[in-house]
């Protein structure tokens, strides 16, 4: 078998495996959905300024928002502590040394988190629109659909690059969640953004969560008419290629002493 057929079957093992567990499967799809209900509930009442005289519920708000966080939860946060857990219990160094070549072995990994963060995305949409009464993006649809892409892209790339700087297992969740859960709140994910303070402004700006919820949301919305959001994913892509470069330089497949 050739080296993509080898790949597209990784993918379909890293699949297999994911769903023989029904219960890290299940919160992983319940995590979201609880905090866009959560967030819903208790923001839900006012309205949000999404671009240029277009307002919306905030309930509605939170469908996209919450999708930009599941995406970032598959692509990024479980990517980095399931690479980190299969280094350091030796898996890695055992399936570097088999036929399979390495970068099969991470592209089904990335196939796979792409996947889930895709199904995510449809489940949070699905549930705006039955309980929430959200439009789904269909006259912006290309867009949505090109940003969520490059988004899944982009965050797999770096959810593989911070796993080069984790030391151990048992540091990969609290390392993982410190890089992003601040930028999330200052990000306009979790709180709708009003009036930053300047320092959180010039923050949230740098990292490409900020660039990608408002590329993702605007294109949820159809703020800019067709729903690209050219600079903003620009932004995305260009930390997608530095922690991707960043990656290859660094990736180790062997556990740390």
């Amino acid at each position: 078998m050739n080296s993509f057929g080898l790949a597209v079957r990784q993918v379909y093992w890293t699949n297999k495996s994911f769903w023989r567990n029904p219960a890290s499967a299940f919160f992983t799809f319940v995590f979201p959905l609880m905090f866009l209900v959560i967030f819903s509930s208790i923001f839900g009442t006012g309205q949000v300024t999404v671009g240029p005289g277009i307002s919306v519920n905030e309930a509605t708000f939170y469908v996209p928002a919450i999708a930009v966080f599941s995406v970032i939860t598959a692509c990024y946060t479980n990517l980095a502590i399931g690479l980190t857990y299969t280094r350091d219990a030796g898996i890695l160094k055992r399936t570097h040394g088999t036929p399979l070549p390495g970068w099969a072995y991470l592209f089904g990994r990335i196939v796979h988190a792409v996947l889930v963060g895709v199904l995510l995305v449809a489940i949070c949409v699905g549930f705006g629109v039955v309980f929430y009464h959200a439009n789904p993006p269909t006259g912006t649809l290309p867009a949505f659909l090109l940003t969520l892409v490059i988004g899944c892209a982009a965050f797999c790339a770096l959810g593989i690059a911070i796993s080069t700087l984790i030391p151990n297992a048992d540091a990969a969740p609290a390392v993982v969640n410190a890089s992003i859960l601040p930028l999330l709140f200052i990000s306009g994910v979790f709180i709708p953004i009003s009036n930053l303070p300047a320092w959180m402004d010039v923050i949230s700006n740098i990292f490409p969560i900020r660039h990608f919820a408002e590329a993702l949301i605007g294109s949820f919305f159809a703020v800019s008419g067709s729903g690209f959001y050219g600079a903003d994913l620009v932004v995305v892509i260009a930390w997608g290629i530095g922690g991707l470069l960043f990656a290859i330089r660094f990736f180790s497949w062997e556990p740390r002493a």
